[in-house]
């Protein structure tokens, strides 16, 4: 993983963690000195961080925010068992190394894994690291890999438990309504016509697979070839609509001419990535879904930027409370998170209305 990180005080007690490490994982190195943990720049949800053992040796370590945690949110023994679960098969994932479920090491629950080195674009900064020349060949791999993703049978490797009855659709349009309506968010006019619109044109023929929920360019690593080292940041994980990860695929990928922002920063804004047609094809082509694909995939983008805005309301309060650990924002920023909320809950509305004309 690459970026520029800070150094990390109370979300991580780099003594605590040593001995913690020192007594469960053999593997890491621990010395006398306690091992060097540093926050990894970017994220709005759980924190991660970078950690060098007495060795030399990078590894990752995972924890939730240090306050305001959500109902459902946040739950580390998820994200551990999805990347657990994957790592037998064709999907890149980091290694699952250690699960600690004793909050009293560093005040809540976390899990250790492999250090993946690479570019992870998540903003267009990060992204001019990838040399031009790879770039249609990356985004080729990004819906390659979402197709891969979409193919593992959940049974086959012990995720089909999490299998829930009734439609994962109107427990996602319920869920996400409901943690929009508990943030700290005044104005949610356009949110609740969105979500009315949503919920009146659902689609009946679901699918379910197992979904990763953030799934962008920039919760991806890739190598200087342009293919895909690992998937990161498996909070949102679930069994449900493949299709919904599509969609918010389709949403992220900006590119130039735009009228409207992609949903959250990332590098597809920049000369050499595919289009988001191409995109489309190649995910259909791969994965056969080109049927639903054809009458869907506007549905699906709306529920992504619905979804988005909703998810913003989240985050916009647990920085205006202070809970993103050491991070801070000025009013102004504060003040646009809210506008591009907003925009993408407006955004929703309009491509549904478009896609009925």
């Amino acid at each position: 993983m690459s970026g520029s990180t800070q150094i990390a005080t109370d979300p991580v007690p780099a003594a605590a963690l040593t001995e913690w490490l020192r007594a469960e994982v053999p593997e890491v190195a621990t010395g006398s000195d306690p091992v060097d943990v540093r926050r990894i720049s970017g994220g709005h949800s759980n924190l991660t961080y970078r950690v060098v053992d007495a060795a030399g040796t990078p590894w990752a370590l995972r924890r939730p925010p240090t306050g305001g945690v959500l109902a459902t949110a946040h739950d580390m023994s998820r994200e551990w068992r999805f990347i657990a679960a994957l790592a037998d098969t064709p999907v890149p994932v980091p290694r699952a190394v250690a699960f600690c479920s004793d909050q009293s090491v560093i005040g809540a629950d976390f899990y250790l894994m492999g250090f993946v080195d690479g570019v992870v674009p998540g903003d267009v900064e990060a992204g001019a690291a990838m040399p031009v020349e790879i770039r249609h060949a990356a985004g080729l791999a990004v819906a390659d890999v979402l197709a891969d993703l979409h193919a593992v049978d959940p049974d086959a490797v012990g995720l089909g438990e999490l299998r829930r009855p009734g439609s994962y659709l109107e427990r996602q349009l319920r869920r996400w309504h409901r943690q929009a309506h508990d943030s700290a968010v005044e104005d949610l006019s356009v949110v609740d016509e969105g979500h009315r619109l949503l919920v009146e044109r659902r689609p009946v023929d679901e699918e379910l697979t197992i979904a990763h929920g953030d799934y962008r360019p920039g919760n991806l690593s890739f190598g200087p070839d342009g293919r895909i080292g690992a998937i990161f940041d498996w909070e949102l994980a679930t069994l449900g609509e493949p299709l919904a990860d599509l969609g918010y695929l389709l949403a992220s990928w900006g590119r130039p001419g735009d009228t409207v922002r992609e949903i959250t920063s990332g590098p597809t804004t920049l000369e050499g990535w595919p289009e988001r047609d191409e995109i489309l094809a190649r995910y259909a082509e791969r994965s056969g879904r080109g049927d639903r694909i054809a009458g869907q995939a506007d549905y699906f983008e709306a529920f992504a930027r619905w979804r988005s805005a909703c998810i913003g309301a989240g985050v916009y309060t647990r920085y205006a409370a202070g809970h993103m650990g050491d991070s801070t924002e000025d009013p102004e920023t504060a003040r646009l998170r809210l506008a591009n909320l907003q925009e993408q809950a407006t955004a929703a509305v309009e491509i549904l209305h478009r896609s009925a004309g």
